[in-house]
Parts: structure tokens; C-alpha cells; sequence
């Protein structure tokens, strides 16, 4: 993974409805440093997993900026995954598939490149799948699976590109110690 700071600056996200509007968030200012590790804490319901998504580029923000590395984010990109506190995985597809399913959109192709080195796709996959525990369950689907499960298969799949940056929303909720 390549170092990547984030900068965020006067961020503010309302989501407007017919009925009403909701400020989710409200001049968030924000540095994170490469290889820093960050929690974000507070009440459900407070902007948490608005900001991750923003970050991602999953969400729009009303106003402000987020910075990736002095350029402005302003949408999804291979050098961002997400993990989500819900599992998010493909029905139709099986462990394997949903692992490698970045690479059926070619976003990262066929190789995953780190520090000059290449890798088959593949193989990083069959190396998630056994740090996950998941081996035996390669061509299961995800009705087959406990949630638990679930939840590796998407971490997996997230980690998969190696991404700079790895946003993670209440990911280990579901899992065991």
C-alpha cells in the first residue's frame, strides 16, 4: 500500500427529503497522515459512516473538501476500498467470486501491483481466502455462510487491490475474537 494522507476540510453533509432536512455533518476538519490508523467514535447516528462514504466516494458532501493525496476526491477509486458494518456481498456470486469481483469490473485487472512487485490476482486471492479461514468455502454463496463469514469474504475482497487507504465501517461486529 502506498502512503496516502487525507485532508479534510469544513466538510458538511445534509440529506434533504421531502419532509425535511438532516445536517449529518457540520464543518468536519480532519488530517490523517499515512500510515496512521484513525477511529472515528460517537453516537449512532452522528456522521460516522457519512464521512467513510464520503471518503470512499460512495457519497457526496454538501460542502467542503476532501483532499486524497492533494487532489480532490469526487468519487470511488482503486486506491480507497470499504468494508461495510453490512456485508454487502453479491448472492449471485460465490466466495471466490465476490474476493475477485474488483477485478471482473478491471479495476485492478489481472495482476495487484505493491513496491514493484506483481502478483497474480488469483493467487492474492487464494492467500485471503486462507488467512480468512474461508478455504473449504471457495465456491460456497453467501446463504451458505454465517455472517461471520460473510463479513471475512467482504474484508477480504477489500484487501484484495491493496489499497492506500482501507476505510472500515463497524466491520468487526459480526465476527469472533
Amino acid at each position: 500500500m502506498s502512503d496516502a494522507k487525507i485532508r479534510v476540510r469544513q466538510v458538511g453533509k445534509t440529506f434533504v427529503s421531502e419532509r425535511r432536512e438532516v445536517q449529518a455533518l457540520q464543518s468536519i476538519d480532519l488530517d490523517i497522515q499515512p500510515n496512521e490508523f484513525v477511529t472515528f467514535v460517537g453516537a449512532s447516528g452522528c456522521g460516522k459512516s457519512t464521512l467513510l462514504r464520503i471518503i470512499a466516494g460512495l457519497e457526496t458532501l454538501s460542502r467542503g473538501e476532501i483532499l486524497l493525496d492533494g487532489k480532490p476526491i469526487d468519487g470511488p477509486g482503486v486506491d480507497r476500498a470499504m468494508v461495510f458494518q453490512h456485508y454487502s456481498l453479491y448472492p449471485w456470486l460465490t466466495v471466490m467470486q465476490n474476493i475477485k469481483f474488483c477485478r471482473q469490473l478491471k479495476v485492478i485487472g489481472d495482476t495487484v501491483r505493491h513496491d514493484g512487485d506483481v502478483e497474480s490476482a488469483a493467487g492474492r486471492a487464494d492467500a485471503l481466502l486462507n488467512l480468512m479461514g474461508l478455504t473449504r468455502f471457495t465456491d460456497a454463496y453467501p446463504s451458505q455462510l454465517s455472517g461471520g463469514m460473510q463479513q471475512r469474504v467482504a474484508i477480504a475482497r477489500a484487501l484484495l487491490p491493496k489499497p492506500a487507504t482501507l476505510l472500515m465501517d463497524e466491520p468487526f461486529g459480526a465476527l469472533d475474537a
